[in-house]
């Protein structure tokens, strides 16, 4: 049995660091999974705790030079600084999420502060190097004066950015090479060789004609680069926005009613059971059940849906969505993590720490980055050396190829897609539990649709009663709702429904014995009763011929037929239909047009089955079909070389949606819904199947372009620094260029990650 939990990682700077890390857990006996997501700074980790502890994945990566602040189980925090907090009643903790939103305000300002005073101090130094150039007037000065003040400045700016040279350095010694160890090299081999000039220069005057430093190249580099880390963590910060604002959503008080007092609690202090008072104008604090009162709810922030939804007596409502008008009494039923908002942020964040199958040549790139980069750099060096270039020239070579580099790109490249990909989704009320599901979505070929509760409302009524023998109506009604009164079936209880509408008095059976997907037998007064399908007659020995005429006209019409035996004598037929839900002719109309093959599978006969096909238009049918054979269905499917999504409820449907390529659970967020399939969708619209597919093949998108920057930032910038196209043009890329095209490669990445805002279904 393995256990998940989630830890925050600092001191990453590149996707070669997320990289490294995974390595070194993938190598550890206990760890069944590590997924390092570069962009969030998050490691979700599967393990088996009798193999390794929470504590020795701590204790390994901080031996990789990494810190982990704490430990997450949606819910509930399981270690924080070395000291154990129970979370569990109150899901994501407020104290927490202000403590991160604290840590990020605080690295936006000293990553802001670090820009700043590194082009305050930068400025002088290029106006005094580079000002002639530009056609500035620059005030002579004596050379030792000019040495000082270059070395001087560049040093400070070098300072300023002491955590870059501490991080590089450790990692290079660590021989676990990152970002910071191309920069730190890069710069380091720049100063150093200016301050070896300087200081022949200070002693031999003589010889400072024609002396070139790169102090400046140095300054300007880490200028460049601490404006892109800036803006990466602005950018990077913005595509979380969409969990940070689920977080949020949830109030911080309720309001209880114990005996005749209003009490005001905090929210983790509401209990299941307690009576919840909540006037226009609050947030629902948890999940409930109305027991006095009537209003109109605003679900949209959890359901995507504008309009706002009648509550009355008996009527569920969801924590963190707007009472808008009256005012409502309920019995909390769900608090803390077990709310439909803590499961959403659950799921939400969850997909934001897994990977597409399509990142995983970038993360093996990633891997070998950093070392591949530092041996180029060192090789492009050598061979300049060698064509007679000079000692200068191979160096500029040397430090432009450390400093093009960008492995955060790569990093960045797909989370950043799928953090606002998950996030555009969870706005509209459709959770994507994974990447997987994103990247599969857009190569499905078949949506299977199951029938009752999906195409359906699920809400069956009789719509007719048919008599077969010398007994009437209300006698057929009368033995037909005294079985099915122990069945929990939907078809049962509209049979339960019709008689207690007709005031008919149920008498009690006995040997209640339920057929799955066929029907139910049972006795009274030593008589066998049977109500159920063809099948169960045929099964009984019971002749069917007599009504099959009558059964196909009413089957005909999309309504199930039930047939009812009593004493091995057909008496006779319950007809009764389910009423299609708004807005499922429409998305299959859509899914058409999207090119999909659409599909019913069902456990009523072919008949019914074509019926409701032929109102909403779809392809296929599956009928007759038992619960158990769902899954089998969809295999067969597969076996045909169909990519298949299955559409069902979430409950009984579980086995058909594990077998399919992507299984998308209608639950209305029920537990069980929310652990079934890759995708949950909140609302009972099947529009929003096809929302699903269409943001995830815009996500996947995305996803593609960035990888292509990415690559080909890397596969052209590398080489040009290197100065394969010195010996054609007489060009060679400046250090200072290549700084300013590393720093903004990977802000690049991130903002075209955050033009999905603009997404419009």
């Amino acid at each position: 049995m393995s256990d998940k939990v989630i830890l925050k990682i600092s001191g990453m700077t590149c996707a070669s660091c997320a990289a490294k890390i995974e390595h070194a857990l993938g190598k550890k006996e206990g760890v069944v999974s590590a997924t390092v997501n570069f962009a969030s700074e998050k490691l979700s980790l599967e393990f088996e705790p009798g193999k390794i502890s929470v504590e020795e994945v701590k204790e390994l990566i901080k031996k990789q030079g990494y810190e982990t602040e704490l430990v997450l189980e949606f819910g509930k925090s399981v270690v924080q600084d070395n000291h154990s907090m129970d979370h569990s009643k109150t899901g994501p903790p407020d104290d927490m999420h202000d403590h991160h939103k604290e840590k990020g305000e605080q690295e936006v300002k000293k990553l802001r502060n670090r820009f700043f005073g590194s082009l305050i101090l930068g400025l002088p130094l290029f106006y005094l190097v580079m000002g002639k150039m530009v056609g500035l007037p620059v005030p002579s000065m004596p050379l030792k004066v000019n040495i000082v003040v270059q070395f001087g400045l560049t040093t400070l700016i070098m300072i300023l950015n002491a955590p870059l040279y501490v991080s590089g350095f450790k990692k290079l010694i660590a021989r676990n090479p990152n970002m910071d160890s191309l920069i730190e090299t890069g710069t380091s081999a720049a100063y150093l060789y200016s301050l070896v000039i300087s200081i022949n220069a200070w002693v031999r005057p003589e010889t400072a004609d024609g002396m070139h430093l790169y102090f400046e190249s140095a300054a300007f580099i880490l200028v460049f680069i601490s404006l892109g880390k800036y803006l990466e963590v602005l950018t990077k910060g913005r595509t979380s926005e969409a969990i940070k604002k689920l977080i949020g959503l949830q109030p911080k008080e309720a309001t209880i009613i114990k005996g005749k007092e209003e009490i005001k609690v905090l929210i983790d202090e509401v209990k299941a059971g307690d009576i919840v008072l909540v006037k226009p104008g609050e947030k629902i604090p948890v999940d409930g059940i109305v027991v006095d009162g009537y209003s109109g709810v605003d679900e949209k922030a959890i359901t995507g849906e504008s309009i706002p939804v009648e509550k009355k007596e008996g009527d569920e409502v969801i924590g963190a969505t707007i009472n808008k008008t009256g005012v409502l009494k309920f019995k909390a039923t769900k608090v803390g993590a077990n709310t439909m908002l803590a499961q959403i942020v659950k799921i939400v964040e969850e997909a934001m720490g897994t990977k597409a199958p399509i990142q995983l040549l970038a993360d093996r790139v990633s891997f070998y980055f950093v070392p591949a980069v530092m041996g180029l750099a060192v090789l492009a060096f050598i061979i300049w050396i060698l064509a007679g270039m000079g000692f200068v020239f191979a160096l500029t070579v040397f430090v432009a190829v450390l400093i093009i580099a960008c492995p955060c790109s790569l990093g960045l490249a797909t989370p950043t897609a799928v953090m606002m990909g998950t996030g555009l989704a969870a706005k509209r009320g459709i959770l994507i539990k994974s990447s997987r599901a994103l990247e599969i979505a857009k190569k499905v070929e078949v949506v299977v649709f199951d029938k009752t509760g999906t195409l359906t409302k699920g809400e069956p009524v009789v719509t007719d009663v048919v008599k077969t023998s010398k007994h009437q109506q209300d006698d057929i009604l009368k033995f037909a709702a005294s079985v099915e009164k122990n069945s929990e079936h939907p078809l049962a209880q509209a049979i339960v429904n019709k008689a207690k509408d007709k005031k008919i008095e149920l008498f009690d059976v006995k040997e209640f014995d339920a057929k799955p997907g066929a029907g139910v037998v049972a006795k009274y007064k030593g008589e066998k009763i049977l109500i159920g399908t063809r099948k169960l007659m045929v099964s009984s020995k019971i002749e069917v011929d007599s009504i099959d005429e009558q059964m196909k006209k009413l089957e005909n019409g999309g309504k199930t037929v039930m047939i009812l035996a009593v004493a091995e004598e057909i008496i006779g037929l319950i007809a009764v239909a389910d009423t299609l839900k708004e807005h499922s002719k429409e998305a299959v109309w859509k899914l058409h047009k999207m090119g999909k093959t659409v599909a019913i599978i069902t456990g009523d006969n072919e008949r019914v089955g074509k019926a409701i096909a032929k109102k909403v238009g779809i392809d296929k049918v599956l009928a007759e079909v038992l619960p158990q054979g769902k899954s089998g269905e969809i295999k067969r499917l597969q076996k045909e070389g169909r990519v298949v999504a299955m559409v069902g409820d979430g409950i009984n449907d579980a086995p058909a949606l594990a077998q399919a390529d992507l299984g998308i659970a209608l639950g209305s967020g029920t537990d069980v819904a929310m652990e079934t399939g890759d995708m949950v969708l909140i609302k009972d619209d099947l529009r929003d199947v096809v929302g699903a597919i269409d943001i995830s093949k815009y996500t996947l998108r995305k996803i593609k372009q960035n990888l292509f920057w990415a690559f080909f930032y890397n596969g052209v910038g590398i080489p040009i620094a290197a100065g394969i196209l010195y010996p054609f043009t007489g060009w060679l890329l400046s250090p200072i260029i290549a700084a300013a095209a590393m720093a903004f490669s990977s802000v690049s990445v991130v903002g075209n990650a955050l033009l999905m805002k603009r997404y419009k279904s």
